[in-house]
């Protein structure tokens, strides 16, 4: 079983308000793309691992690799405006993959079982994602911003990544997907009527979007180091 690892890193970070790009922003002393890649080489099941980026830190992400050693990184492509055509770019170069594992470059706090566990649903079902119980009590609103519905919080997750599916299915879904905004894997597989099953992630594997995202990975950092 070959699991090809897609990890998209094109990302401006406009919403954490700082000049450089999102993955190569600093974090105790070290790029935020780095702590994501060291924990994806650490995992025994990935194989390979491609890593898109903007056109603009290709040389960047490259030296990056290089100099923290991570012998996994098969190639670093170009990515896209969207996530979307992030992905798409590194589908074509997934090659003979048999899985494939799609994972966020600005989720530094991944778990190795986590990992595994979504490998072994995904081997039986095909398509599996990481997700957690939505901790707040949701709305749906109408187009004037009135409460339109109220719907039970236990059947409400929210997606993370990792997100793995058979290297055939997920390429299908981006083949046919029609929606080029879609910031989901796991939504272009659902359009296909493909069932995807859902493994229990963890309240610690955030992404980092905002500034408060980037404070929080501060004491998540630090706690870790101190467990250590």
């Amino acid at each position: 079983m070959k699991v090809v690892c897609v990890v998209p890193s094109a990302g401006k970070g406009r919403r954490l308000h700082v000049k450089e790009a999102k993955p190569f922003v600093m974090l105790g002393g070290h790029p935020l793309l780095s702590y994501t890649l060291k924990a994806l080489e650490a995992s025994a099941p990935i194989d390979e691992i491609i890593i898109a980026v903007s056109r603009d830190k290709l040389k960047a992400c490259e030296k990056l690799v290089k100099k923290y050693g991570f012998r996994k990184v098969r190639a670093v492509i170009s990515g896209g405006k969207r996530r979307f055509d992030s992905v798409r770019n590194a589908l074509r170069k997934a090659g003979d993959a048999d899985f494939v594992l799609i994972h966020d470059g600005v989720r530094p706090f991944i778990d190795q079982g986590l990992i595994k566990k979504l490998l072994r649903a995904a081997e039986r079902f095909g398509a599996a994602i990481s997700a957690i119980p939505s901790r707040q009590t949701l709305k749906f609103i109408n187009g004037d911003f009135f409460v339109a519905k109220t719907p039970k919080r236990k059947f409400l997750w929210e997606a993370q990544t990792p997100q793995v599916f058979r290297k055939e299915l997920i390429v299908k879904a981006y083949k046919k997907a029609k929606d080029r905004n879609a910031t989901d894997d796991s939504s272009l597989v659902e359009k296909l009527a493909h069932r995807v099953k859902v493994i229990k992630g963890s309240y610690r594997n955030i992404k980092i979007t905002t500034h408060e995202d980037l404070e929080l990975a501060r004491i998540l950092l630090r706690n870790k180091k101190i467990c250590e």
